[in-house]
């Protein structure tokens, strides 16, 4: 082995040096010491940068579907976007993942071998939670699904794969089939331990509960379309065209102006210490501090948007709004009215 060094080995050196990776007395002393490093064969990276990004994007439109359907779905505030991609040892995976939890093994057809979606609990029951007309805000114990939330669940998901058949589109024509849901990873035969897998990981919000949905993919599977997930693919190949675009905007707008929200109004407030609150009895007039010359602000899901005048219509009480929120700071007309029309 020659002792010369070529010019980009010297190139390589003078940048360690600069950066202070490398120090001159290191490589005085054991010359090297400073080329050597240690290498994890359990660990083995098999997935360039390159094809990272790719999956970060083809996953990120994925992310993408997802919010936009589960939104109209549960009618609630959903979002989904990717935290992280990363390869690492099938069984260290495994062990990552809650013992009790919700997989979905899936193939993409024709490449060969199978995947596994995982959903944490605490995701697939503020599904359930919604879907059963609750707030999703709730804690939840862990423990398996029971059959009438397994057939809800995947009648719920079941445009998934259509949702990753389009996420790969302009890279492969894949066909994502879905095989079994199963509860405990233990049982999972999805490879053998040591094989490098990609790690896709989602952070999916719904309403106040938040939790992971992870993608792994061995390196088997996708080993196929490796060269597919190149720079190139990158710059050109998972875009939306300006018609997905309109579509996806559209789809949005008609779900949200379906979507149902909490409309409330706020007749006043009133403060009073403590041992007054005691001595409350039935027939006692609290002030609330709103002049009846101006409105009353109007919340929507909590939030102040309107201002309104509180009246009756149709023998009910009622409130006519009469401009934004800013309008509840301006002087009007007293309000005690009766609203003979429908605004």
């Amino acid at each position: 082995m020659s002792d010369v060094l070529s010019q980009s080995e010297i190139d390589a050196l003078l940048s360690a040096l600069s950066s202070g990776e490398v120090r001159a007395e290191d490589i005085r002393e054991n010359p090297m010491q400073g080329r050597v490093r240690n290498y994890d064969f359990r660990r083995a990276m098999r997935f360039s940068k390159d094809h990272i990004r790719m999956m970060t994007r083809i996953h990120d439109h994925f992310a993408r579907l997802l919010t936009t359907y589960l939104s109209g779905q549960l009618r609630a505030v959903v979002q989904v976007q990717v935290h992280s991609v990363d390869q690492l040892p099938y069984d260290e995976f495994i062990r990552s993942i809650p013992a009790l939890t919700v997989i979905q093994v899936l193939e993409y057809l024709p490449l060969p071998g199978r995947l596994i979606m995982e959903m944490n609990p605490q995701i697939v029951f503020a599904v359930m939670d919604r879907l059963m007309g609750g707030d999703a805000r709730g804690m939840y114990r862990e423990r398996e699904l029971t059959e009438i939330e397994r057939t809800l669940l995947q009648r719920v998901l079941e445009p998934l794969p259509q949702f990753l058949r389009e996420s790969w589109d302009g890279v492969d024509n894949i066909v994502p089939q879905l095989l079994s849901v199963e509860s405990n990873p233990q049982f999972l035969q999805l490879t053998t331990p040591n094989e490098t897998v990609l790690v896709v990981t989602l952070n999916a919000k719904i309403g106040a509960v938040s939790g992971f949905i992870n993608f792994c993919i061995p390196h088997l599977t996708l080993e196929p379309v490796m060269s597919k997930l190149s720079s190139q693919q990158i710059m050109g190949g998972v875009r939306l065209s300006t018609e997905r675009v309109v579509e996806e905007r559209g789809l949005i707008e008609t779900r949200l102006r379906n979507a149902s929200v909490v409309l409330s109004a706020l007749l006043g407030e009133s403060q009073l210490p403590f041992l007054e609150l005691l001595q409350l009895q039935p027939g006692d007039v609290l002030g609330l501090n709103a002049p009846i010359n101006q409105p009353i602000p109007v919340y929507v899901d909590g939030q102040p948007t309107f201002g309104g005048f509180i009246g009756t219509y149709q023998n009910h009480y009622a409130v006519r709004i009469v401009g934004d929120v800013e309008e509840v700071k301006q002087p009007h007309e007293p309000t005690n009215e009766s609203f003979a029309g429908g605004n």
